[in-house]
């Protein structure tokens, strides 16, 4: 992948009154896109040497996704405050340029609303992946 700027990695959301049509998170200023895979211990007393061994294929796999910004979109916003507050697993697509596509099910974890005295109502949320997450080569 080559150097690119930050900017461009994109949040995006699916448009509840557009299935199939995705709402890029307006402000985004910092993101963070974290993929995890749970590992399975299978050690025993015949392990060679006392090292652990771990059970290929095995354990959970999950992508968390967290960002923060400034307020700029309200359809978006009211999107992602109406699917945080029923608790919704919602579709959405995380796309870093010329790298990959991630793209499934998330439900939002944390959402939090702030703002200094002198400067603009920002925003940071936390994405928890709630299902299969596809990825695709761009």
């Amino acid at each position: 992948m080559a150097t690119q700027a930050g900017q461009n990695v994109l949040i995006k959301l699916e448009d509840e009154a557009n299935p199939g049509a995705f709402l890029t998170v307006a402000g985004i200023r910092a993101k963070t896109i974290s993929l995890n895979a749970g590992l399975v211990d299978a050690t025993h007393t015949g392990s060679a040497g006392g090292w652990r061994e771990l059970l290929s294929g095995a354990g959970v796999k999950t992508v968390k996704v967290t960002g923060s910004g400034v307020f700029r979109d309200d359809a978006c916003d009211k999107r992602m405050r109406d699917v945080f507050l029923q608790r919704l697993h919602a579709d959405w697509q995380l796309i870093v340029p010329d790298f990959a596509r991630f793209a499934g099910p998330f439900q939002i974890s944390q959402l939090t609303y702030g703002g200094d005295f002198d400067g603009e109502a920002t925003f940071s949320i936390t994405l928890e992946s709630a299902g299969e997450v596809s990825v695709t080569d761009l």
